[in-house]
């Protein structure tokens, strides 16, 4: 075993560029690294800051791995690991993960690696080892013909959720397809073809497997709370006698040659919006140009002084927010410019505005002023990256497998610190200038002549949803196999370790002699500062005719001070390493934002400007309003969120302002003043109504010390929040069909309005949905629709409550031509959970919500949302810990009745967004309640 201690060099500009002024942060990560006789890597980084563990298994294989004609098999597996393995048994994974409190196993894929991860308590860490090594060697004689049939359902409705049903999904594809050559690994999606995964036979799946899920092309990185020396017992215990497979060969890079641009337009379904992307080739990963080519492309596109900014939405009004990014992979990667025009705009338009923007460019390249805010920002989000366990653990695993080496870590962040303004514009004719790329046009249905010239239609496989096309399957078959030899008895499942100590965190607490009340947690566990300054109030506020100002407000604090241009502040924030961000939400407005510790106070000092002294630009609030139609705009273009606040409208009622999107409508943004804006900030953010929440390495005097100015200045007024009187549930079930013509999915939000956070039943039913949908794969949902019947990607339930009720809600996409079966499904759970609910299913419930709160209190952001939630309701601090005893004493006869009151079919709202001509016919055949088909808004349809 070696160990290594490795120095993150954190070297952050104050706001002058001088060099002389930049000082130096280090920040030490210990790590040991060991590899087994069978090839399996494994990094060890030790953290006791919180009684938890995180493990990830991390294999060397993604869609770059996969042979022409069986796309999709690296994603597929990602799913397969989760469902069986000999020793865990059918969903062994997922009940493992509620027993213990874990985060919830998850995965994810891309073209040169496949992860799985969560993060649990420290006692069962040697559990989660022995299950890793059981997915790893012990999996693959438990997938069966019904197992792999079952499972190409559920991608198939990934692939309908994310590409078929989203608008622009299918952008991607069309750019890989052409940038690529036909051989190159790079060519196909890492979800794959649908054809491709439904002609994938048993033998295929078992022979990836074997080439790939071996240790030798595997990392284990564990990270958290835990003795070394045992963990390294266990993983030697568990992991050393699975195989070694047959060497990997590495592949080659491979950066593709253009000859040409090529140019390529595609009608959109759902798009309501055009969109111009052009893509360039990139190089790979860790290569020396990707570090300037970010910057280049932060600097093209991020902040108002970006040339793409001022050129396209400033001087041409063709667009709101145009982007840049540059992307690297393992082989090759991806330089993109992404421009959403208004509506209406010629894309041809757009490119020469991005051609007039790179011009300019070239002739004024970037500052080193600009060069240093970029970087200090990059430094910032890198540290934010190493915030928990889980993220330290998945960087090391990173730089292990594709730069060779977890300490590149320091090399890494040195490059970046590196770059000069020459390397930023030496990427840039090297990549970008007079380079051939690839343009993909994607206009509204029916509107070709919105694309570029001369742009060639794309050649796009949409899917047809045929009734009763889909393969069945009978899931209740159990899988008969040979057992995998093994020199134990691995059928047997591993003690808990030492019980966790949970410890609640010290608050302090203060309050300004205006009202403004302080909450703090002093944590030095890495040298950031997050904070959150919430003002009562918000959307409850707005005039109900005209909904929108409270969120043009949001966006009008952050574009300049009475001293500050927009273009300073926004510099002078980034300058800081600092982000700060304000939005408006239905019960508030909330300032949040991320500081270096050794610049926290010059943030709060501009904060305080932001605050005081709103600039009122004129221009700035042109744009903003643009931004906020355009988003409107965006949204009735997504099923998702046409679902989402059509289900807002059925819940609380047309004239009930929670109703009313926050964005407003466009209507109502078209109507709004400058005036409107100043009434709302002069009448209604009052610091009597506000608590600031302060999490990181700085202590109570500081932060203080800090809010000196904003005592005297900023002045309490009287502020009247109404009470929302929220709509009784309804007498009988009632559903709305939103006509979606050609969706591939349904959109189902099912729900009625039950409970506020603050009522006593809240946090008990919480626990009593965890194994109905609030509980991911140990629920009923998931598992009666996703994993047995295939019908969907995801489904989930929840209560919403906050100061005011909010709904009850149960949300998924499902295939379409399933609607009305996934309905009468959902139906069934929720009309036979509260007799069905079991003392195996209390005692899982309960065990999960206990052993979970190891997690309560490990980042930044869940100490900061556990001092908003003692603000807000005025709980005690050991809150947790006092509710967690009233569970221990909770009985089934009290979890029963929860269930009875709180999930009653009945009462339930229905809303569906999904395709009328094949769907609406057969929903008013299930006889679940009253069929409506109405518009986004409600209003009846004829």
């Amino acid at each position: 075993m070696k160990k290594i201690a490795i120095l993150f060099l954190f070297s952050f500009a104050i706001i002058s560029c001088n060099t002389e002024e930049k000082k130096d942060t280090s920040f030490k990560v210990d790590y040991d690294e060991f590899t087994l006789d069978n090839g399996l890597t494994v990094i060890f980084h030790e953290d006791k800051s919180d009684p938890v563990v995180a493990v990830a298994l991390t294999a060397h294989v993604g869609s770059a791995r996969e042979k022409e004609g069986r796309t999709g098999f690296a994603h597929l597996f990602e799913h397969l690991l989760f469902l069986e393995s000999e020793n865990l048994g059918k969903g062994g994974l997922d009940k493992l993960t509620s027993r213990v409190g874990g985060s919830g196993a998850n995965g994810s894929t891309n073209r040169d690696r496949t992860n799985y991860f969560q993060t649990v308590p420290k006692d069962a860490l040697e559990k989660m080892i022995w299950a890793e090594a059981d997915k790893l060697g012990y999996f693959i004689n438990t997938v069966t013909e019904p197992v792999l049939a079952k499972e190409k359902q559920v991608v198939k409705n990934e692939k309908r959720q994310s590409v078929d049903n989203n608008p622009y999904g299918h952008q991607r594809e069309i750019i890989h397809r052409n940038l690529y050559p036909s051989d190159h690994p790079y060519n196909w999606e890492v979800i794959g073809s649908l054809d491709d995964l439904q002609n994938a036979t048993l033998a295929d799946v078992k022979e990836f497997y074997r080439r790939w899920y071996v240790p030798n092309n595997v990392t284990l990185t564990i990270a958290g709370d835990f003795d070394k020396e045992r963990a390294k017992e266990w993983v030697k215990k568990y992991f050393d006698e699975i195989p070694r497979g047959e060497d990997i060969p590495e592949l080659e890079k491979e950066i593709p040659t253009l000859t040409e641009t090529k140019e390529f337009y595609y009608e959109d379904n759902f798009a309501r919006l055009p969109q111009l992307t052009m893509t360039w080739p990139g190089p790979y990963a860790y290569h020396p140009d990707t570090y300037p080519l970010s910057i280049l492309a932060t600097y093209l596109s991020d902040g108002k002084e970006a040339p793409l900014y001022k050129v396209l939405v400033e001087q041409k009004e063709l667009t709101t927010n145009p982007y840049m990014y540059s992307q690297d992979s393992e082989l090759a990667g991806e330089i993109t410019i992404q421009v959403r025009g208004n509506d209406g705009v010629d894309l041809d338009s757009i490119a020469k505005g991005i051609q007039t923007a790179l011009t300019n460019f070239e002739a004024n390249g970037i500052s080193k002023k600009d060069l240093k805010r970029i970087q200090a920002l990059q430094e910032t989000r890198f540290y934010n990256s190493l915030n928990s366990v889980l993220g330290k653990g998945f960087q090391l695993a990173q730089y292990n497998i594709f730069a060779g080496d977890p300490g590149y870590i320091n090399k890494d962040v040195d490059k970046m610190l590196a770059v000069t303004t020459d390397d930023v514009m030496r990427v840039y004719e090297k990549y970008i200038k007079n380079k051939n790329f690839i343009a993909t046009s994607f206009v509204p249905k029916g509107e070709p002549e919105l694309a570029l010239a001369n742009s060639t239609p794309a050649e796009v496989e949409e899917e047809k949803i045929v009734e009763g096309a889909e393969e069945t399957f009978d899931p209740s078959i159990t899988a008969t196999y040979e057992r995998t030899p093994s020199s134990f008895d691995r059928t047997v499942e591993p003690p808990y370790g030492e019980s966790p100590e949970i410890k609640v965190p010290e608050v302090w607490r203060d309050e300004l002699e205006n009202g403004l009340g302080i909450l703090g947690i002093e944590n030095d566990e890495v040298p950031l500062v997050n904070f959150s300054l919430t003002i009562d109030g918000g959307q409850l506020l707005e005039n109900q005719d005209l909904p929108g100002v409270v969120n043009l407000l949001a966006e009008m604090m952050t574009k300049g001070t009475a001293t500050k241009t927009p273009v300073e502040l926004e510099q002078e924030i980034e300058l800081l390493g600092s982000y700060i961000s304000i939005n408006a939400q239905p019960e508030n407005i909330t300032i949040s934002g991320t500081s270096l510790a050794k610049n926290y106070d010059k943030t709060m000092a501009l904060v305080e400007e932001m605050i005081l002294e709103p600039r009122w630009d004129e221009e700035e609030f042109k744009l903003a309003k643009k931004d906020a139609s355009t988003q409107i705009e965006q949204q009735l273009s997504n099923p998702r969120s046409v679902a989402d606040n059509a289900f807002a409208k059925a819940i609380y009622g047309t004239d009930n302002i929670l109703s009313q999107n926050t964005l407003g409508t466009s209507e109502s943004i078209e109507k709004i003043t400058l005036g409107d804006l100043k009434s709302f900030y002069k009448s209604n953010l009052s610091p009597s109504l506000a608590n600031l929440h302060v999490v990181g390495a700085v202590d109570k005097e500081t932060v203080m010390s800090s809010l000196s100015d904003l005592e005297q200045k900023w002045e309490a007024k009287d502020v009247a929040i109404p009470i929302i009187e929220v709509p009784q549930a309804p007498e009988k079930p009632i559903v709305y069909f939103i006509d979606v013509p050609g969706a591939k999915q349904s959109q189902l939000r099912i729900g009625y309005p039950a409970l506020a956070a603050s009522d006593p039943d809240f946090y008990n039913a919480d626990v009593m949905n965890y194994r109905l949908g609030g509980g991911g794969f140990a629920s009923q949902l998931t598992q009666e629709l996703r994993e047995t019947k295939g019908y969907t990607y995801g489904v989930r339930s929840h209560f919403e409550g906050s100061k005011t009720t909010g709904p009850f809600v149960i949300s998924s996409g499902v295939r379409s031509n399933v609607t009305s079966e996934s309905l009468k499904l959902i139906d069934s759970i929720i009309t036979n959970y509260s007799n069905n609910f079991t003392e195996n299913d209390l005692e899982l419930s309960k065990n999960y919500e206990i052993k979970s709160s190891a997690r309560s209190f490990e980042t930044a952001n869940a100490k900061l949302n556990f001092l908003e939630n003692l603000s807000a309701y005025n709980f005690k601090d050991d809150y947790m810990l006092s509710r967690q005893a009233g569970l221990k004493n909770m009985n089934l006869d009290a979890m029963k009745a929860l269930a009875t009151n709180y999930v009653n079919p009945e009462h339930m709202i229905y809303v569906v967004a999904g395709d009328a001509e094949t769907q609406l016919q057969k929903l008013k055949e299930t006889g679940i309640g009253e069929v409506k088909l109405v518009d986004e808004n409600l209003k009846p349809v004829e």
